[in-house]
């Protein structure tokens, strides 16, 4: 009865009280319980919205940090680059030695060959299969 009486000391009280509720209702939502779900799975939660998500923005870095970084990614990527180049330059000398190599063995192999020439061709006519097999063209003109 006398908070209604006194009227000027009453809503001093009830505004210090109220502001100080509603910035504790801003922080934190009150916790309503739930009732068991329809589905019967009480294990389950309720799914949260993206929108509801804090988001942070990270740490921010300083101008002369930034640069910095910059600096030495750009010095990794360079180094990285050398060494890919390196790698395949020593790819490259490889194949090309094997392609040399390959190429002397044949011509080694071609003048080591033993060719008799074939002078009558009725001999090619009597010749057996095996015999056949055995007969390669050679251009004996050019050695």
């Amino acid at each position: 009865m006398e908070d209604i009486l006194n009227k000027n000391a009453a809503p001093v009280q009830n505004k210090d009280v109220s502001e100080s509720s509603s910035s504790v209702e801003r922080r934190e939502k009150p916790h309503i319980p739930r009732g068991k779900p329809k589905s019967g799975r009480i294990w389950k939660e309720e799914k949260t919205r993206f929108s509801s998500i804090i988001k942070t923005r990270g740490i921010r870095l300083s101008l002369a940090k930034k640069q910095k970084l910059r600096e030495d990614l750009k010095r990794v990527k360079e180094i990285s680059r050398e060494i890919k180049a390196q790698k395949q330059a020593e790819k490259e000398a490889k194949k090309q030695r094997r392609r040399e190599n390959l190429k002397r063995a044949e011509e080694n192999r071609k003048k080591s060959e033993i060719v008799q020439v074939i002078k009558n061709p009725a001999k090619i006519k009597r010749m057996k299969k095996k015999q056949l097999r055995m007969i390669e063209k050679r251009d004996t003109l050019n050695k």
